[in-house]
């Protein structure tokens, strides 16, 4: 088995021991089952997805209204009352 050796904050290092403590476990044991929970949830996320991504097809497709739509206060008066 290999040694990697991590720093880590008093905090951390307290937590990790009472918890080895109470599991029964070594700090070693501890991290690497934390370690290889943590990169199997990792991997089997869905990869990320932005919006352009899932909006695509719809980018572009509206043809006609005003050209200052987005920075032209005026279009927005009254928006939002009934």
């Amino acid at each position: 088995m290999n040694t990697l050796t991590i720093k880590i904050p008093p905090q951390l290092e307290a937590a990790v021991a009472a918890a080895s403590a109470q599991d029964h476990l070594s700090k070693s044991e501890l991290v690497r089952r934390a370690l290889e929970r943590y990169l199997q949830q990792r991997t089997s996320r869905a990869p990320f997805v932005s919006a352009l991504d899932r909006a695509g097809d719809l980018v572009g497709c509206f043809q006609g209204g005003p050209a200052d739509l987005s920075s032209n206060p005026e279009h927005l008066s009254g928006f939002g009352r009934s």
